[in-house]
Protein backbone atom coordinates (compact mmCIF):
# COMPACT_ATOMS: atom_id res chain seq x y z
CA UNK A 1 0.00 0.00 0.00
CA UNK A 2 1.41 3.33 -0.69
CA UNK A 3 0.31 6.96 -1.68
CA UNK A 4 1.47 8.84 -5.15
CA UNK A 5 1.34 12.31 -5.75
CA UNK A 6 2.26 14.47 -8.20
CA UNK A 7 1.43 17.11 -11.40
CA UNK A 8 -0.20 16.37 -14.33
CA UNK A 9 1.14 12.75 -15.86
CA UNK A 10 0.03 10.05 -18.36
CA UNK A 11 1.53 6.48 -16.92
CA UNK A 12 1.50 3.93 -19.01
CA UNK A 13 2.56 0.29 -18.91
CA UNK A 14 3.56 -1.51 -22.10
CA UNK A 15 3.63 -5.27 -23.67
CA UNK A 16 7.50 -4.51 -23.36
CA UNK A 17 7.14 -3.72 -19.87
CA UNK A 18 5.17 -6.47 -18.84
CA UNK A 19 7.73 -8.86 -20.40
CA UNK A 20 10.52 -7.34 -18.59
CA UNK A 21 9.32 -7.54 -14.93
CA UNK A 22 5.84 -8.90 -14.48
CA UNK A 23 4.50 -9.22 -11.11
CA UNK A 24 1.41 -10.90 -11.56
CA UNK A 25 -0.72 -8.47 -9.56
CA UNK A 26 -3.61 -6.14 -9.30
CA UNK A 27 -4.05 -2.98 -8.49
CA UNK A 28 -6.78 -0.49 -6.80
CA UNK A 29 -6.16 2.94 -7.16
CA UNK A 30 -8.60 5.18 -5.12
CA UNK A 31 -8.38 8.86 -6.12
CA UNK A 32 -7.87 11.06 -3.11
CA UNK A 33 -7.26 14.65 -4.72
CA UNK A 34 -7.85 15.34 -8.69
CA UNK A 35 -8.73 13.49 -11.36
CA UNK A 36 -7.59 10.63 -13.47
CA UNK A 37 -8.96 8.17 -15.87
CA UNK A 38 -7.66 4.79 -15.87
CA UNK A 39 -7.70 2.78 -19.44
CA UNK A 40 -7.60 -1.13 -19.94
CA UNK A 41 -9.24 -3.91 -21.77
CA UNK A 42 -10.50 -1.58 -24.23
CA UNK A 43 -12.63 0.90 -20.91
CA UNK A 44 -12.18 3.47 -19.53
CA UNK A 45 -12.57 4.07 -15.39
CA UNK A 46 -13.04 8.13 -14.97
CA UNK A 47 -12.21 8.69 -11.21
CA UNK A 48 -13.45 11.36 -9.31
CA UNK A 49 -12.11 11.84 -5.31
CA UNK A 50 -13.35 9.04 -3.58
CA UNK A 51 -14.08 6.57 -6.52
CA UNK A 52 -11.65 4.25 -7.02
CA UNK A 53 -10.45 1.46 -10.05
CA UNK A 54 -8.96 -2.13 -10.34
CA UNK A 55 -6.04 -2.48 -13.31
CA UNK A 56 -4.09 -5.88 -13.61
CA UNK A 57 -0.28 -5.55 -13.96
CA UNK A 58 -0.52 -8.32 -16.48
CA UNK A 59 -1.60 -6.36 -19.37
CA UNK A 60 -1.28 -3.06 -21.08
CA UNK A 61 -2.82 -0.20 -18.81
CA UNK A 62 -2.72 3.77 -18.67
CA UNK A 63 -3.38 6.06 -15.92
CA UNK A 64 -4.00 9.49 -17.26
CA UNK A 65 -3.99 12.38 -14.90
CA UNK A 66 -4.61 15.91 -16.20
CA UNK A 67 -3.45 18.13 -12.78
CA UNK A 68 -2.27 17.68 -10.02
CA UNK A 69 -3.00 14.44 -7.60
CA UNK A 70 -2.96 11.96 -5.48
CA UNK A 71 -3.84 8.92 -5.22
CA UNK A 72 -3.81 5.66 -2.63
CA UNK A 73 -2.42 2.56 -4.44
CA UNK A 74 -2.56 -0.94 -2.97
CA UNK A 75 -1.14 -3.85 -4.94
CA UNK A 76 -2.18 -7.39 -4.49
CA UNK A 77 -2.67 -11.08 -5.81
CA UNK A 78 -5.56 -11.81 -7.37
CA UNK A 79 -5.99 -15.25 -5.24
CA UNK A 80 -6.65 -12.63 -2.30
CA UNK A 81 -10.00 -12.01 -3.59
CA UNK A 82 -10.84 -15.88 -4.30
CA UNK A 83 -11.88 -14.78 -7.81
CA UNK A 84 -10.36 -16.26 -10.95
CA UNK A 85 -7.85 -14.42 -12.66
CA UNK A 86 -10.27 -14.19 -16.18
CA UNK A 87 -12.58 -12.70 -13.99
CA UNK A 88 -11.06 -9.80 -13.49
CA UNK A 89 -11.34 -8.91 -17.37
CA UNK A 90 -14.87 -7.86 -16.79
CA UNK A 91 -13.83 -5.44 -13.64
CA UNK A 92 -10.78 -3.81 -14.89
CA UNK A 93 -10.98 0.27 -15.38
CA UNK A 94 -14.41 0.30 -14.48
CA UNK A 95 -15.33 2.88 -11.75
CA UNK A 96 -16.60 2.19 -8.09
CA UNK A 97 -18.42 4.69 -6.71
CA UNK A 98 -17.31 5.99 -3.60
CA UNK A 99 -21.18 7.92 -2.57
CA UNK A 100 -22.87 4.58 -2.40
CA UNK A 101 -23.28 0.70 -2.16
CA UNK A 102 -19.65 -1.17 -0.57
CA UNK A 103 -17.93 0.87 -2.75
CA UNK A 104 -18.55 3.91 -0.41
CA UNK A 105 -17.22 1.88 2.30
CA UNK A 106 -14.12 0.60 0.80
CA UNK A 107 -13.33 3.95 0.00
CA UNK A 108 -13.86 6.04 3.48
CA UNK A 109 -11.80 2.68 5.02
CA UNK A 110 -8.88 2.76 2.41
CA UNK A 111 -9.07 6.70 2.88
CA UNK A 112 -8.54 6.12 6.55
CA UNK A 113 -5.68 3.37 6.00
CA UNK A 114 -4.06 6.51 3.89
CA UNK A 115 -4.59 9.15 6.52
CA UNK A 116 -3.06 6.78 9.26
CA UNK A 117 -0.17 5.70 6.82
CA UNK A 118 0.88 9.13 6.59
CA UNK A 119 1.01 9.91 10.28
CA UNK A 120 2.65 6.60 11.12
CA UNK A 121 3.04 2.93 10.65
CA UNK A 122 0.50 0.78 11.09
CA UNK A 123 0.32 -2.19 13.71
CA UNK A 124 -1.44 -5.59 13.11
CA UNK A 125 -0.63 -5.67 9.11
CA UNK A 126 -2.29 -9.27 8.92
CA UNK A 127 -5.51 -8.29 10.32
CA UNK A 128 -5.48 -4.90 8.27
CA UNK A 129 -4.93 -7.15 4.95
CA UNK A 130 -7.78 -9.89 5.94
CA UNK A 131 -9.84 -6.67 6.60
CA UNK A 132 -9.45 -5.07 2.88
CA UNK A 133 -9.62 -8.17 1.46
CA UNK A 134 -12.80 -9.30 2.89
CA UNK A 135 -14.54 -5.76 2.22
CA UNK A 136 -12.70 -5.64 -1.62
CA UNK A 137 -14.39 -9.34 -2.20
CA UNK A 138 -17.98 -8.05 -1.13
CA UNK A 139 -17.64 -4.91 -3.09
CA UNK A 140 -16.75 -7.14 -5.72
CA UNK A 141 -19.53 -9.31 -5.77
CA UNK A 142 -21.82 -6.42 -5.16
CA UNK A 143 -20.15 -4.74 -8.78
CA UNK A 144 -20.78 -8.88 -10.23
CA UNK A 145 -24.05 -9.04 -9.37
CA UNK A 146 -25.05 -5.51 -10.82
CA UNK A 147 -23.30 -5.99 -14.19
CA UNK A 148 -24.76 -10.13 -14.98
CA UNK A 149 -27.75 -10.17 -12.71
CA UNK A 150 -29.47 -12.06 -15.62
CA UNK A 151 -26.41 -15.04 -15.95
CA UNK A 152 -27.36 -17.73 -14.04
CA UNK A 153 -23.48 -18.63 -13.32
CA UNK A 154 -22.64 -15.25 -12.57
CA UNK A 155 -25.05 -15.02 -10.13
CA UNK A 156 -23.77 -17.85 -8.40
CA UNK A 157 -20.37 -16.73 -8.69
CA UNK A 158 -21.49 -13.36 -6.80
CA UNK A 159 -23.06 -15.76 -4.63
CA UNK A 160 -20.17 -17.54 -3.94
CA UNK A 161 -17.92 -14.07 -3.55
CA UNK A 162 -20.68 -13.39 -0.63
CA UNK A 163 -20.61 -16.48 1.17
CA UNK A 164 -16.87 -16.34 1.27
CA UNK A 165 -16.70 -12.76 2.73
CA UNK A 166 -19.59 -13.92 5.43
CA UNK A 167 -17.19 -17.10 6.36
CA UNK A 168 -14.59 -14.62 6.50
CA UNK A 169 -16.40 -12.35 8.82
CA UNK A 170 -17.61 -15.04 11.16
CA UNK A 171 -14.63 -17.27 11.24
CA UNK A 172 -14.47 -16.59 14.89
CA UNK A 173 -17.82 -17.48 15.72
CA UNK A 174 -18.32 -21.14 17.17
CA UNK A 175 -21.42 -21.67 16.05
CA UNK A 176 -20.73 -20.87 12.35
CA UNK A 177 -22.26 -23.91 10.43
CA UNK A 178 -23.16 -24.64 6.49
CA UNK A 179 -26.71 -24.26 7.69
CA UNK A 180 -26.48 -20.62 9.22
CA UNK A 181 -24.79 -19.74 6.01
CA UNK A 182 -27.21 -21.10 4.50
CA UNK A 183 -29.91 -19.60 5.91
CA UNK A 184 -27.95 -16.11 6.26
CA UNK A 185 -28.06 -16.36 2.08
CA UNK A 186 -31.62 -17.45 2.08
CA UNK A 187 -30.64 -20.58 -0.28
CA UNK A 188 -30.85 -24.41 1.25
CA UNK A 189 -27.72 -25.97 2.33
CA UNK A 190 -27.62 -28.53 -0.90
CA UNK A 191 -27.71 -25.54 -2.83
CA UNK A 192 -24.89 -24.14 -1.09
CA UNK A 193 -23.08 -27.39 -1.30
CA UNK A 194 -23.35 -27.22 -4.80
CA UNK A 195 -21.63 -23.94 -5.62
CA UNK A 196 -18.58 -25.34 -3.51
CA UNK A 197 -18.87 -28.36 -5.12
CA UNK A 198 -18.37 -26.17 -8.54
CA UNK A 199 -14.65 -25.17 -7.37
CA UNK A 200 -13.76 -28.83 -5.93
CA UNK A 201 -14.38 -28.09 -1.97
CA UNK A 202 -16.47 -28.01 0.61
CA UNK A 203 -17.94 -25.34 2.81
CA UNK A 204 -16.47 -27.23 6.06
CA UNK A 205 -13.54 -27.88 4.12
CA UNK A 206 -13.16 -24.09 3.29
CA UNK A 207 -13.74 -22.72 6.94
CA UNK A 208 -11.32 -25.61 8.46
CA UNK A 209 -8.82 -23.86 6.01
CA UNK A 210 -9.71 -20.22 6.99
CA UNK A 211 -9.46 -20.98 10.53
CA UNK A 212 -6.27 -23.20 10.87
CA UNK A 213 -4.74 -20.58 8.38
CA UNK A 214 -5.85 -17.68 11.10
CA UNK A 215 -4.65 -19.54 14.22
CA UNK A 216 -1.32 -20.39 11.92
CA UNK A 217 -0.94 -16.28 11.78
CA UNK A 218 -1.71 -15.80 15.13
CA UNK A 219 0.76 -18.56 16.92
CA UNK A 220 3.54 -16.98 14.52
CA UNK A 221 2.83 -13.44 15.99
CA UNK A 222 5.01 -12.57 18.38
CA UNK A 223 2.82 -10.15 19.99
CA UNK A 224 0.40 -13.21 21.24
CA UNK A 225 3.71 -14.96 21.95
CA UNK A 226 1.83 -15.62 25.97
CA UNK A 227 -1.14 -16.92 24.86
CA UNK A 228 -1.76 -20.47 25.22
CA UNK A 229 -2.00 -22.52 22.11
CA UNK A 230 -5.25 -23.32 23.23
CA UNK A 231 -6.85 -20.11 23.36
CA UNK A 232 -5.65 -19.61 19.79
CA UNK A 233 -7.37 -22.74 18.89
CA UNK A 234 -10.73 -21.79 21.01
CA UNK A 235 -10.44 -18.14 19.46
CA UNK A 236 -10.69 -19.74 15.96
CA UNK A 237 -13.80 -22.43 16.69
CA UNK A 238 -11.55 -25.22 17.70
CA UNK A 239 -12.91 -26.15 21.87
CA UNK A 240 -11.19 -29.02 21.72
CA UNK A 241 -7.38 -28.32 22.09
CA UNK A 242 -6.15 -32.02 21.05
CA UNK A 243 -8.54 -32.02 17.78
CA UNK A 244 -7.40 -28.44 17.09
CA UNK A 245 -3.47 -30.25 17.23
CA UNK A 246 -5.14 -32.90 15.20
CA UNK A 247 -6.01 -30.59 12.44
CA UNK A 248 -3.38 -28.59 12.40
CA UNK A 249 -0.90 -31.04 11.81
CA UNK A 250 -3.23 -32.80 9.70
CA UNK A 251 -3.00 -29.56 7.42
CA UNK A 252 0.24 -27.58 8.18
CA UNK A 253 2.44 -31.41 9.25
CA UNK A 254 3.67 -29.98 12.13
CA UNK A 255 2.08 -29.57 15.57
CA UNK A 256 0.72 -25.98 16.76
CA UNK A 257 3.89 -25.86 19.19
CA UNK A 258 6.59 -26.57 16.58
CA UNK A 259 5.11 -24.39 14.43
CA UNK A 260 4.87 -21.78 16.96
CA UNK A 261 9.12 -22.49 18.33
CA UNK A 262 10.16 -22.48 14.66
CA UNK A 263 8.39 -18.67 14.09
CA UNK A 264 10.17 -17.66 17.32
CA UNK A 265 12.92 -15.00 15.97
CA UNK A 266 16.46 -16.09 16.74
CA UNK A 267 17.89 -14.88 20.24
CA UNK A 268 20.72 -12.61 19.77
Amino acid sequence: MTTVAGSAVTVSRSGADIAAADPGHIKLGLQLRGYSVISQDGRDAALAPGDFALYDTTRPYTLDFDDSFRMFVVMFPVSSIRMDHDRTRALTASRFSGRQGLGAIMSRFLSAVSDQLDEDSLNGSIELSDAVFDLLAATVAERIDLLESNDDRSQRRALLLRVEAYIAAHLSDPHLTVARIAEAHHVSVRYLQKLFEEREQTASGMIRHRRLDQSRRDLADPHQADQQIAAVGARWGFADATAYARAFRQEFGVTPSEYRAASRPPSP
